[in-house]
């Protein structure tokens, strides 16, 4: 067998199915969740300056050997799971090249969600060195839902890839989701906002931004708002049930979560905002937020059904 043979196999050996890809970049985007998870956790019990320098926790100590209270811990754990949320998409993004036949766009818009995810960790190092200042702590959170966005529009894309694409759905349906999608940007805005402003632990670290009760009247209103398209869309979703089943499902699903994340948000509004309620709330915004990007994502971009062989 001559060099260039040996190549060639090597090369079809290190290539990855849609399938492969598909999970890969599922991993991704649980990552990508968790991180804003335990970011928040930082965040809500005050954390941030609890290891003052980057990378490591303080001067000649990168573990957080000896410390005193938990906040130290809290905040190099965060620092352990970006790192490793990082390694994740970096992942996707070199996989992205070596998956057969997948589009140029999508392979640069891994690598986009890789670079974004990378660029927290200066922002993070930003954000200690001006003494968590409010507004750099509010950027982070909401880059972090940019780059999660995004990477739920990769894995949309993995799954397109790898059932192939449907016809496209009526324009006002995509109209309704560009509205949707718009909607929930606002509505993680004000989210961040009235978090940013609530008298939860972490303030004491963290100066607050602005006041609690017009921050909180305002993501009501964004709520609100989100949930008249939400609802309108679902309508339409329901009356089309036969020729669209996946947009049902998706609404359906998205309902769920929207009404837990009700609950949980007027549970921490009259238990006096305890950080383990608020963490849960931010936690499930994002996953809301998620779902509502793939679920738009999939209005312009429909995938194919699933066959009966593809797993």
């Amino acid at each position: 067998m001559n060099s260039a043979s040996q190549a060639l196999l090597w090369r079809r050996a290190l290539e990855l199915s849609p399938a492969q890809f598909r999970r890969i970049a599922a991993w991704a985007v649980g990552w990508l969740i968790l991180i804003i998870a335990t970011g928040a956790t930082v965040r809500l019990t005050g954390s941030g300056l609890g290891c003052r320098h980057w990378p490591g926790c303080q001067p000649g100590d990168f573990f957080p050997q000896n410390a005193r209270g938990y906040h130290p811990y809290v905040e190099f754990g965060n620092r352990v799971v970006a790192s490793l949320t990082v390694l994740t998409t970096l992942v996707c993004a070199v996989a992205s090249l070596r998956t057969r036949g997948l589009a140029r766009g999508v392979k640069v818009l891994a690598w986009i969600v890789f670079a974004g995810t990378l660029a927290q960790a200066p922002l993070g190092a930003i954000t200690i060195h001006y003494d968590l200042n409010p507004w750099l702590v509010l950027t982070h959170l909401l880059v972090s839902l940019a780059v999660l966005g995004l990477g739920v529009v990769v894995l949309l894309e993995a799954l397109r890839h790898l059932r192939g694409s449907a016809p496209a759905l009526a324009l006002p349906a995509r109209l309704a989701g560009a509205v949707l999608a718009a909607a929930v940007g606002v509505l993680v805005v004000t989210g961040t906002l009235a978090t940013a402003a609530g008298p939860h632990p972490g303030s004491t670290a963290v100066r607050r931004v602005g006041s609690f009760q017009p921050a909180v009247a305002l993501h009501v209103r964004a709520t609100a708002a989100f949930g008249i398209v939400f609802l309108v869309l679902a309508a339409w979703a329901w009356h089309e049930r036969t020729r669209v089943p996946w947009l049902v499902r998706g609404c359906a699903g998205l309902l769920g979560l929207l009404a837990v994340q009700m609950a949980i948000g007027e549970t921490q509004y009259r238990t006096g905002l305890p950080w383990w309620v608020v963490l849960m709330h931010v936690t499930l915004a994002a996953c809301v937020f998620a779902w509502t990007i793939g679920l738009v994502a999939r209005l312009w971009r429909p995938a194919a059904p699933a066959a009966p062989n593809v797993t």
